[in-house]
């Protein structure tokens, strides 16, 4: 199964398509349950997602393997392994489990700063004591892996959809896959962008219309659903491992997987983009 599921929506109110606000503990629940049912078995979370870790941890997660993320703090620089250790104490207390599948870096050039060896030496320990079976790090594109070059990683997050074609095209994509290291991808939907009709999308997205316009032609040609669409591109990489979602309801999930594996006829070149006020949520003034 290709899919994980992404867990910001249960601690925190998130996407610029939700209009249904943070995900109850009960949806949440029955969102989990589907997920079991439909093979779904990564879970990823984050200490930065409000409180996502304690909503899993109370609806139980025995049976999902789970991918959080060490934030950055005030003892981060100065003493990292104990921040380390700290931080994943807090997850598995949270979880109410006894480990990780994955534990990222979400902030990953601290490991660049002056104590960044240590920080990196911290995050191996943790392995090596099983408290987490992979290590890795969250980018925000491949320029990130460029500067990172010379660390190891187990596991790497990136952002990578149909407007966004950076890791493919700078071949990090590859050179990951090459290195034997899993690659979970993020932002599939554009943060639900590529799912809204035109008339919804917020005023901030004019100055791309042309581009989205040309998207969703290309889409209601092809007779794809912007579920399919999206999910077609991305599950026709060999080298991605997992495609992280996140759902506000079951139904949704259903969707999801259903269009995993959607036969996609060749893209336009046209439809891509490299505009961080596009393709990086964070500057996104709405």
């Amino acid at each position: 199964m290709k899919i994980a599921l992404g867990t910001v929506q249960f601690g925190l109110e998130y996407g610029v398509a939700n209009a249904q606000g943070r995900v109850s503990r009960e949806t949440a629940q029955e969102i989990l349950a589907v997920a079991r049912d439909l093979g779904v078995d990564i879970l990823d979370t984050a200490a930065a997602y409000g409180n996502s870790e304690q909503v899993l941890g109370r609806a139980g997660i025995g049976d999902f393997k789970v991918v959080s993320k060490v934030p950055p703090g005030e003892v981060y620089t100065q003493a990292p392994g104990q921040w380390i250790a700290n931080c994943i104490h807090q997850s598995l207390e949270n979880l109410e489990c006894n480990s990780l599948y994955g534990l990222l870096l979400h902030r990953p050039l601290e490991l660049l700063e002056p104590n960044g060896e240590k920080l990196y030496a911290a995050l191996l320990s943790a392995k090596q004591q099983g408290l987490v079976e992979k290590i890795g790090v969250s980018v925000y594109g491949p320029e990130d892996l460029e500067k990172l070059n010379h660390f190891h990683f187990d596991l790497v997050q990136a952002p990578m959809n149909i407007l966004d074609r950076r890791l493919k095209n700078s071949g990090w994509l590859e050179r990951l896959s090459v290195r034997g290291t899993e690659v979970h991808i993020r932002s599939a939907f554009l943060q639900g962008l590529l799912l809204m009709p035109d008339k919804r999308r917020p005023e901030y997205f004019a100055p791309w219309g042309t581009l989205l316009a040309e998207y969703d032609t290309w889409r209601k040609t092809k007779g794809l659903t912007p579920v399919q669409a999206c999910l077609g591109y991305l599950s026709s990489h060999p080298e991605i491992d997992r495609i992280v979602v996140g759902v506000d309801a079951p139904a949704q999930l259903k969707e999801i997987v259903a269009a995993v594996g959607t036969s996609l006829p060749s893209l336009p070149e046209v439809l891509q983009t490299s505009d961080p006020g596009l393709i990086n949520p964070a500057l996104w003034k709405l």
